[in-house]
């Protein structure tokens, strides 16, 4: 069991082919397609993005001032680069995927626009562009900065120093924006 369990991998293959079994037994019910492909994906990747996020503010941030010095090595050039890498990665698909489900369901433009022919269209609309933002943040804001604070890219003191708000500052706006964008893509998809 612990062979099994200690390899990431297999696991995750495991994983896939009981959910595999699933919608298999289950395919009367809930017929499999490129939509609900696309909408499991969506949620997969998007609990990626969101858990990482919420790991980086609830954890990983406000444990690193208590850290020794000689120990946040292993932290600044093991973990946060990977944990950085996942979280840009689940972010880009999540939008992917997210755009992929609208246009395929034929309500991209209305929802983005705000001129849906329901609420749901609407709400949806607002949690696409919340997630947007937050996605920008992601990569035009967050992800710089980190290059610089984690050493990735040639950086000064006084360039790693002011990077090191502005990269909180978009973390934790896009921890802020998450509760009412979930908000949006769980309750307007109840309603289309």
């Amino acid at each position: 069991m612990a062979k099994f369990f200690g390899n990431l991998n297999l696991v995750l293959a495991t994983g896939l082919a009981l959910a595999i079994g699933v919608m298999l037994c289950y395919a009367e019910y809930a017929p499999i397609d490129v939509n609900s492909l696309f909408h499991w994906l969506h949620v997969v990747v998007g609990i990626l993005w969101i858990g990482l996020l919420y790991y980086l503010n609830f954890v990983q941030v406000p444990t690193m001032p208590a850290i020794p010095a000689e120990q946040k090595g292993a932290i600044t050039g093991h973990i946060a680069p990977k944990v950085l890498f996942y979280f840009r990665y689940a972010a880009l698909l999540t939008v992917i995927t997210g755009l992929t489900i609208a246009i395929n369901a034929g309500y991209a433009h209305r929802a983005m626009t705000f001129a849906g022919a329901t609420r749901a269209e609407n709400m949806i609309g607002l949690g696409m562009w919340l997630a947007l933002v937050m996605a920008f943040n992601v990569w035009f804001i967050i992800w710089p900065a980190q290059k610089k604070i984690l050493g990735i890219v040639e950086a000064s003191a006084e360039e790693k120093a002011a990077a090191a708000p502005r990269a909180l500052i978009a973390s934790r706006l896009n921890t802020l924006l998450s509760l009412p964008m979930l908000w949006c893509m769980a309750n307007a998809n109840i309603n289309m």
